[in-house]
């Protein structure tokens, strides 16, 4: 395939500029019931959905044709990738390894969390020099762990010599509702601010932070994220974009926020064509999913992915 020929010729990328993506993959499950969550049952053989063998790569495959796919559209292969709702370090190995992304050897950081769906956030790199990982949980008003997504905190030496850390984020979800579950969110806002103040304090300035925040740059609660770190999607979300589709209308809930010693850096939301398709209940076209309710549909996520570009000169 043309678009998965043309991305082995720009594994070097550009020496200036460091490329990030994040995806939440949305239930990306292995195919093995080997652990107690509801979740992990229902994507198995016998579970509810069914989730073979033999779908479970194919949702690998379809990741890999889409990130390879964003590659030769933007000129570079991703020197990182934030992923969430992935269940453990098997699927990313399986990611890494058993598809077409093997050619770029892909290093995989992955911690599990307390969340109760089974699902964690992780990281993938290339030609970076790892310095430090670690999980940071996130805690209830009571000082206990949150049974949510820990943000994950990973510092590295780029090519160019500087030191860039990035956190992952997939913040608490709307479930019971937005205004019941809003402190949640704020809370993991306020961590995310803590854990970049404390990065800066260490001497790391230039600092990415991506994730799923489950809500979009429209609540202020963001701005108390400044000024240690900016919101890249704001223009976005004046204009209308968004990375998810919900009741017909696009909501953008997948961001990127960066440092100000990043001087230079532009997001963008990918519409990976072979991944939309048409949405019947309003107009144009929607993420293409791997499931609707039981019902299995082949795609990959009700996201789509973010792009960063980041000039370190």
């Amino acid at each position: 395939m043309k678009t998965l020929l043309l991305a082995f010729f720009l594994l070097a990328g550009h020496s200036d500029t460091l490329n990030v993506m994040f995806w939440n993959l949305e239930n990306f499950f292995d195919y093995r019931n080997d652990s107690t969550s509801v979740s992990d049952a229902d994507f198995s053989p016998r579970g509810s959905r069914h989730w073979t063998k033999k779908r479970f790569y194919a949702k690998c495959n379809a990741v890999a044709k889409g990130i390879l796919w964003a590659s030769a559209r933007n000129g570079a292969v991703p020197d990182v990738i934030g992923l969430a709702e992935i269940e453990n370090a098997f699927v990313l190995r399986r990611l890494t390894q058993a598809t077409l992304l093997r050619k770029l050897d892909y290093k995989i950081i992955h911690f599990d969390s307390p969340d109760r769906r089974g699902i964690d956030v992780a990281l993938l790199y290339r030609g970076l020099k790892p310095l430090d990982s670690h999980p940071a949980h996130i805690y209830n008003a009571d000082s206990t762990i949150m049974a949510t997504r820990d943000i994950l905190i990973a510092s590295f030496t780029t090519q160019q010599g500087d030191t860039a850390a990035f956190l992952v984020n997939h913040h608490p979800s709307k479930f019971g509702g937005a205004a019941a579950s809003e402190a949640r969110r704020n809370i993991a806002v306020e961590r995310l601010k803590q854990l970049a103040d404390s990065l800066q304090t260490l001497g790391i300035q230039k600092i990415i932070a991506m994730g799923d925040f489950n809500d979009t740059p429209g609540n202020p609660v963001y701005h108390k994220l400044e000024p240690a770190l900016w919101n890249k999607a704001e223009e976005f979300y004046k204009k209308g974009y968004g990375t998810i589709k919900y009741d017909g209308k696009w909501e953008l809930i997948d961001m990127f926020f960066t440092s100000s010693a990043i001087n230079n850096a532009e997001m963008e939301i990918l519409y990976i064509p072979f991944l939309q398709t048409r949405d019947k209940a309003a107009t144009g076209t929607k993420p293409l999913r791997t499931y609707s309710g039981p019902r299995y549909l082949g795609g990959v996520s009700d996201h789509n992915p973010i792009w960063l570009w980041v000039e370190l000169k």
